[in-house]
């Protein structure tokens, strides 16, 4: 009387096509994660140039719309704090060709290096019908920042002779 033996357990050639073919599997899966986390913008990137947009947006909005007193000078980086500015003296900032965010003060921010702002004022009425402010006495504040990547971000406020 002749017994078999079943086999129990996985062979060599087994184990061998296995791991190769989670091996290729593994691969593709990393190579589109690659693809995707390359082609995506970084966070990071994208906040800081919001912030700085939004920074310079307000400082804008801040200003003065019509001089009441002072001479107004057209806004470089090294005199935003120290000479008199009303909103439209912002159109072309920065009239400089500097590169870079800098605080009020005229220094550069450590890590903004890379990035760039520019700066359009232009009229604009706003409203209809007897509600409506002339283009003269509104202005649409566009602030547009490039991060590292070449990237934009682009802001906008209006600002009225209130």
């Amino acid at each position: 009387m002749c017994t078999r033996h079943k086999q129990r357990g996985i062979s060599l050639i087994e184990l061998i096509m296995f791991i190769v073919i989670v091996s290729v599997a593994l691969a593709g899966i990393l190579l589109v994660m690659d693809t995707v986390t390359r082609g995506s913008a970084n966070p990071l990137l994208h906040k800081q140039a919001l912030a700085a947009a939004e920074s310079l947006l307000e400082e804008i909005e801040l200003q003065d719309f019509i001089s009441a007193s002072g001479v107004p000078n057209a806004v470089t980086q090294a005199n935003r704090a120290s000479e008199y500015h009303i909103v439209s003296n912002y159109h072309g900032f920065p009239n400089d060709a500097t590169t870079g965010i800098y605080s009020v003060g005229g220094a550069p921010i450590a890590g903004l290096e890379n990035y760039n702002a520019s700066v359009t004022v232009v009229g604009a009425a706003l409203g209809t019908g007897a509600a409506t402010i002339a283009a003269g006495s509104a202005v649409l504040i566009t602030v547009r920042v490039t991060d590292p990547q070449n990237n934009p971000i682009e802001v906008s406020g209006y600002r009225t002779a209130y």
